[in-house]
Parts: C-alpha cells; sequence; structure tokens
C-alpha cells in the first residue's frame, strides 16, 4: 500500500467514535480515530504502534468505518480522487478459468507460512481446509484465518504486511 494514500471516516465511523458499538477491537478502534482526512498511512504508521495497519485499514474500509479520500501529492496537498480507488485488501479479479497452478501456489504459500512461522502441527484443521479449498474463491474464504494464525507469532506480526501482500498476488 502507498503511504502516501489518506482516508476520511464515513458516517459509520464518526458514529462509532462517538457511540462506541463495542464491535471493534481497541486497536481497531484506536487506529478508527487517527484517521481524520488529513494524515496518510505513513503517518498512521509513525502515530500508532499496529504491526497489521494495512490488514485493520482493509477491514475498516471493507465494513465501511472509513473510505479512501484521495493521495498525497509531492507538495503536501490532498489530491482527491475523482472516483474510487480500488480497495487496499482488494483481491485480484477472480480467473475466468481455474489455473490449477495459481491455486497450487496460493494453498503453498499459505500452508508453508503457517508451519515457517507458527509450527507444522499449529492449525491442522486450517491447513487442512486450505488444501482442500476447490477454487480460488473458496481459499478466499479462510485468507482471514490464516491472517490471524500468521500475526500470532513474533515474525509472523513482523512480516504480516509483507505476506499479506505476497498472497494477494496469486489468491
Amino acid at each position: 500500500m502507498s503511504g502516501s494514500v489518506v482516508f476520511q471516516k464515513t458516517e459509520l465511523g464518526k458514529t462509532e467514535v462517538t457511540q462506541r458499538s463495542g464491535k471493534l477491537t481497541p486497536r481497531q478502534r484506536r487506529v478508527l480515530i487517527f484517521i481524520d482526512g488529513k494524515h496518510s498511512v505513513a503517518d498512521l504508521r509513525e502515530m500508532v504502534a499496529a504491526d497489521d495497519l494495512t490488514h485493520t485499514l482493509g477491514m475498516l474500509e471493507e465494513d465501511g468505518y472509513i473510505e479512501l479520500l484521495g493521495k498525497r501529492e509531492e507538495g503536501g496537498d490532498i489530491q482527491v480522487t475523482d472516483g474510487p480507488l480500488p480497495s487496499i485488501t482488494a483481491f485480484r479479479p477472480l480467473p475466468e478459468t481455474l489455473d490449477p497452478k495459481k491455486l497450487d501456489m496460493a494453498k503453498h504459500f499459505m500452508i508453508n507460512t503457517i508451519k515457517t512461522f507458527c509450527g507444522g502441527y499449529s492449525h491442522v484443521s486450517l491447513q487442512s481446509d486450505i488444501f482442500e479449498a476447490p477454487d480460488h474463491q473458496a481459499l478466499r474464504g479462510y485468507f482471514d484465518l490464516w491472517y490471524h494464525a500468521i500475526v500470532e507469532s513474533r515474525e509472523g506480526k513482523r512480516r504480516s504486511e509483507e505476506l499479506r501482500e505476497d498472497l494477494l498476488k496469486v489468491i
């Protein structure tokens, strides 16, 4: 994700900050509070101690709490976009025909990262579910579980954004 991207709260996000529905974790709520339509993702990274900032922003965006406002230009001005920017967590478009090689790449990536960062015998049922996924759509259903398994470990948490971006290229 580009560090110059700027988000703003939606009406739902503003309501969440003032009324606290309890649907967000304390970390997600803290990130939401700092989003103001002025600070870029790079600014937020310095202000909020969150190893999973990209994932948190993606969740807030997908759940309707925030929206992309634009990009910060070299001079510091924010260039508001006329149309919508692509979602930061958007999966690539599904292939029209199933590509078994890409599907296997995604499955192996998910399983191998779980084994590497969590241990070979951790999340065995998740590994089995990933292995048995018949297509990319089914595999995408395990994305959040995979991500949360990765961030459970110290090293996985440090590398979570990099791993997430790598997986999004093939899933």
